[in-house]
């Protein structure tokens, strides 16, 4: 029953309480992860608008949003950024090893700074259009691992992500993402709709062949990186206009 998926998804991607009804089910959630990421990121608009009214600026009000976010996810994701980015300074022969270790080193300190200096930097630009691409970013930034999960083998076979990959069903997982985007195209102009799609497929095509395959930290990782490279889309676009 898809009710049970999205209940299922509701509980683990993110720290709300769970639903009264009905029992969740966790085998095919990913496929609403973008709901998920959609619903994230409405939240967090949500928090820019009541700052805004009470005079808050872009530059105060964006670390707070920022902070939401994480505390929403309960930083699942920013822990597999750090661990992928550790896993690629290894190389080859030890990434899966050092992607394991639960010490983080300085690849993957940088990489979440980094990763958040740009997203800072995004929204400061934005100002008044943060609400929206908070909306978009939250949502393209979990396509990301959905096109993963189709197009790329799991790494660990025993790992506590690899559920995802094998419940997954290609062809009809990505029906909650089409449902979505029909349903923003009535509110949003399709050239800033669509500006995370091809984001979200690259970075999951780029990271997915650097490390031959995918693991539960490299979907955490394509999450945020398309995240944030959306919100320098839009960022970029709005400046341009």
């Amino acid at each position: 029953m898809w009710l049970q998926d999205l209940a299922g998804a509701w509980i683990f991607y993110t720290v709300l309480p769970a639903w009264p009804w009905p029992q969740p089910r966790f085998e095919r959630i990913s496929r609403f992860a973008p709901w998920i990421g959609l619903l994230i990121g409405a939240v967090q608009a949500g928090l820019w608008m009541v700052l805004s009214v009470f005079g808050w600026g872009a530059i105060a009000s964006a670390p707070l949003v920022m902070a939401l976010g994480i505390r929403l996810s309960g930083g699942l994701h920013h822990d597999g950024l750090m661990d992928t980015a550790d896993g690629l300074a290894a190389g080859a022969s030890r990434q899966l090893e050092a992607m394991e270790d639960s010490r983080v080193g300085a690849s993957g300190v940088l990489a979440l700074v980094t990763l958040m200096l740009v997203q800072f930097s995004a929204l400061v630009q934005l100002g008044a259009l943060a609400p929206i691409a908070l909306c978009l970013a939250g949502f393209w930034g979990r396509v990301s691992p959905l096109w993963a999960m189709a197009r790329f083998e799991y790494l660990r076979p025993n790992g506590t992500a690899a559920f995802h990959r094998r419940h997954s069903r290609p062809g009809w997982d990505v029906l909650p993402t089409l449902m979505a985007v029909l349903l923003m195209a009535a509110w949003i102009p399709p050239f800033k709709l669509l500006v995370g799609l091809p984001v979200a497929v690259l970075v999951a095509e780029r990271l997915g062949r650097q490390l031959g395959g995918h693991t539960g930290d490299s979907y955490g990782s394509v999450l945020l990186v398309t995240e944030a490279l959306t919100l320098l889309c839009l960022a970029v676009i709005a400046s341009a206009n």
